[in-house]
């Protein structure tokens, strides 16, 4: 007799190595079915997966797994992240190459993924640290700085000075640097950028076309991008400086003209940099300026400071208004045109400046029936009115006075209507050994010259030493120097390496197609791009999704690609969370050291008080995290699947909890129990019930996968199983529980190939299709209805689906429970809505 419990740590690896040597999830690049590419953002491999990871491939591996059961062609790869400082660090602190230290953590990973069972087609597998795979990058590099896509340029850079290199703005958090904590400081260097700016308006105006994104990330984008559009204009110098005779500036707001209170320019200003050379004291000032916040959020939140040059500007309406030019720590010359004019009334930045600094704060927008000059408070108005106080557009409307103001500026020569974009070229220098050398040759000469592609990959040296702060490349003896492939003269390599970014804006195309001679082969890359489904966290919703559309559209107009948009779909999945626990001595604990007293929670090394917190997610600096391996060893790898998936929706944050888990492993069991009944169960009465719940089912949970609504896929199981349970003992429940197991087998693949295989059918069922549908079984032929004594339930009953209105009264009244509720009373009219209910008025 089979077992009555279902034995998961037998069942687990048994299906996993028939998967594994069937290669039942490669995906067959010649097929002729649909197809249909499922893809979860690859990990960093930090050397363990957390729950966050499990819940995130859960989702992807049960839609994969649907797909192919509906006849689908699935491409669903796995690969790893591999280039960062945090492999230097570990290289630093640990005394291993990063190589070795990254491949390790790779081993592990991937061990424990395969624990869980995820159909991936692991023989397209890749490692962004592998030459085969930066080698390629490297190709596409430089075909891009051949298409006149990549430049080099001195820029003020965010500079970590604990990583030693060069942060993105986006990687710039609260003024520090967001994997060191450093406090950020601003250098000149001379980087390389891609010009994303040449994609802003189609970036831009693609974001309407992706109806399957989330609109939070789809604005977030639209915000990065910053299109704005207003007037560029000058300001007249009351007193030129040399060749300067004027401060260029540009104002999404030319109809607050008339409020003007001062100009601020940044440190590095051509007005300020040349008043610095002949002022120690304003060249001080610009200097802690540097070393302040480099990102607009920054901007908006530190104290504003200022430096007052003693110049002033001409107002270009008033010939007779003089404002005073301030040197100002919130400016950014890579902004704009690294000037400003303020507002302080209608800008809160401006108006905290002004006040700090005593200068005038004029009202121009009227705040309902608030039109006074003189502007009060310290909160600015940023809402809509007329103009005020504004001479020739008073009364006008914040869009009319805009388009006033630019028509005159236009019509007199002072300035000109202009379109900005937040948006700034990608600096992809990184100053760090562990990422791809950027292949390109520094020559005397010849200038850059890219390396030949005959001589790709460059490979990173492995002699390389991490006792000395900085790029190991820098400092190699040999490995930078080589001859130039133009002239033959003596040369350098370049020794910065690409921003890891750049790994993950092309690596979907990789695992489409992944040729020997070429990064990827386009035509079959355009059978199965774009990725049908993308899964990953919204806190990549700019930095990585950006990029990667920004790249797909690079390669597109090299004529690499023909589609612009790499991912049709994308969802972004919320976080799993755990409460949080301190030791009296402020230190966190981690769930396995601490237990529960009671109402009281205590360490269990010394049975001393813990202070719980808030739950939070998962993260090893709060040491909340919980460790999948013993969990799974414990319950089971479809216990840990079932209970991703049913606790909470998908896009929302999933607490940790042993209760949740526990319920997942006895649905496990109990759904062992049905399946193991098919064998002893001979009987011949058909379950109508059954077979009607079991046909809404299989839509209805179909429907909700498609839809990653996971959880109510989950609640329509748990129906069905219910129901079967419950179900006349000398019915035959056999239909309903073999289809359960291929309802089910996305979810919990192993108990359902055991299943599977007790039922006596042939193959896997990863290979089976999905259970048909019997449409004219989707509608009830039954409703319940409810009775009500005046407007008060009293009963429900259940009848045939469309029944009269005197067949409903007639039963309604037959009922006890009513007659006892009208206790002989004399009844005024019924009221019956079919289907629905029945009233008893008295």
């Amino acid at each position: 007799m089979t077992d009555q419990r279902f034995n998961p740590l037998a069942a687990d690896k048994r299906w996993q190595e028939r998967w594994s040597t069937a290669g039942t999830f490669e995906a067959d690049d010649a097929s002729s079915k649909p197809r249909s590419y499922v893809l979860e953002m690859f990990p960093y491999p930090s050397g363990r997966i957390h729950m966050g990871h499990v819940r995130n491939y859960t989702m992807g591996d049960v839609l994969a797994r649907f797909r192919r059961m509906q006849g689908f062609e699935v491409l669903h790869p796995m690969g790893w992240d591999a280039f960062g400082m945090p492999a230097e660090n570990a290289a630093m602190e640990k005394k291993v190459h990063p190589g070795e230290w990254t491949r390790a953590n790779i081993a592990s990973m991937r061990s424990q993924l395969k624990t869980l069972g995820f159909a991936f087609d692991w023989s397209r597998e890749l490692a962004t640290c592998e030459p085969d795979y930066y080698g390629q990058e490297q190709a596409l590099f430089i075909d891009l700085f051949e298409g006149g896509l990549v430049y080099r340029k001195e820029s003020a850079v965010n500079w970590d000075p604990v990583d030693m290199t060069v942060l993105a703005n986006e990687q710039v958090i609260d003024g520090k640097g967001w994997r060191s904590g450093a406090q950020v400081e601003k250098r000149k260097l001379s980087q390389w950028f891609l010009k994303i700016t040449d994609f802003a308006e189609d970036l831009l105006a693609g974001l309407g076309d992706l109806k399957g994104w989330p609109e939070k990330v789809r604005l977030m984008q639209e915000n990065w991008i910053g299109k704005s559009q207003g007037l560029q204009f000058h300001f007249a110098l009351a007193e030129a400086q040399g060749d300067i005779a004027s401060v260029e500036v540009f104002s999404t707001r030319p109809d607050t003209i008339f409020g003007a209170s001062f100009v601020a320019l940044s440190a590095d200003h051509p007005l300020t940099q040349k008043l610095a050379g002949q002022n120690e004291a304003l060249a001080a000032f610009a200097e802690e300026c540097k070393a302040g916040g480099t990102t607009a959020a920054e901007l908006e939140t530190m104290e504003k400071k200022g430096f007052d040059t003693g110049l002033t500007v001409t107002h270009p309406l008033d010939p007779d208004w003089q404002l005073p030019v301030y040197v100002a720590n919130f400016v950014l010359m890579d902004y704009g045109t690294g000037a400003v004019f303020g507002v302080p009334a209608h800008d809160q930045r401006d108006l905290d400046f002004a006040r700090k600094y005593g200068l005038p704060v004029k009202r121009v927008v009227s705040d309902g029936e608030e039109t006074a000059a003189k502007y009060v408070g310290n909160e600015a108005y940023t809402g809509p009115g007329k103009i005020v106080n504004s001479a020739f557009l008073d009364g006008l409307t914040v869009e009319a006075a805009q388009q006033t103001v630019i028509d005159r500026a236009q019509v007199e020569g002072w300035g000109k209507a202009q379109t900005t974009w937040r948006l700034r070229d990608w600096g992809v220098s990184r100053q760090r050994y562990w990422g791809t050398p950027i292949p390109i040759i520094h020559c005397d000469d010849c200038g850059p010259v890219p390396v030949p592609k005959d001589q790709l990959p460059v490979v990173l040296p492995e002699d390389i030493d991490f006792e000395t702060p900085g790029n190991p490349l820098e400092r190699h003896a040999t490995w930078k120097h080589i001859d130039c492939p133009k002239c033959g003269k003596a040369a350098l390599r370049e020794t910065d390496t690409l921003d890891t970014f750049v790994d993950s804006s092309w690596y979907f195309l990789r695992f489409a197609s992944q040729p020997d001679d070429r990064p990827f082969d386009p035509e079959v890359v355009k059978q199965w791009l774009p990725v049908t489904q993308y899964i990953g966290g919204v806190e990549h919703a700019i930095l990585h999704l950006l990029y990667a559309r920004f790249w797909t559209r690079a390669l597109a107009s090299i004529g690499k690609l023909d589609f612009a948009e790499p991912f049709e779909s994308l969802f972004t999945q919320g976080m799993v969370t755990h409460e949080t626990y301190k030791h009296g001595d402020g230190s966190w604990l981690s769930p396995d050291e601490v237990e529960k007293n009671g109402t009281d929670w205590t360490v269990i090394a010394d049975g001393s008080p813990v202070t719980t917190g808030r739950v939070e997610k998962m993260s090893k600096s709060k040491k909340n995290v919980v460790d999948p391996d013993p969990i799974i060893e414990q319950y089971g790898a479809d216990a840990v699947r079932f209970f991703m998936l049913s606790d909470s929706p998908p896009e929302r944050d999933l607490p940790w909890s042993e209760a949740g888990i526990e319920g997942s492993w006895r649905f496990v069991q109990r759904l062992w129990r049905l399946f193991i009944s098919v064998e002893f169960e001979t009987l011949e009465n058909e379950d109508v019930k059954v077979r009607r719940k079991l046909n809404q089912t299989i839509k209805g949970v179909a429907d909700d996968v498609e839809a990653l609504a996971f959880n109510k896929a989950v609640a329509k199981i748990f129906e069905l199983v219910n129901l079967v349970e419950k179900a006349n003992p000398s019915a035959d429940k056999r239909e309903a529980i073999k289809a359960l197991a291929r309802i089910v087998a996305p979810m919990v693949p192993h108990i359902a190939e055991e299943a599977w295989a007790l039922f006596g059918e042939s193959g896997l069922i990863a290979n089976a299709p999905w259970p048909e549908v019997d449409e004219s079984l989707l509608v009830d032929d039954e409703v319940t209805i409810a009775i009500q004594v005046r407007g008060k339930l009293r009963d429900t009953m259940t009848t045939a689906k469309g029944s009269s209105k005197d067949r409903l009264e007639e039963l309604a009244l037959a009922s006890e429970k009513v007659q006892r509720s009208l206790d002989g009373a004399a009844i005024k009219k019924v009221i019956v809505v079919p289907d629905r209910l029945v009233n008893i008025v008295i």
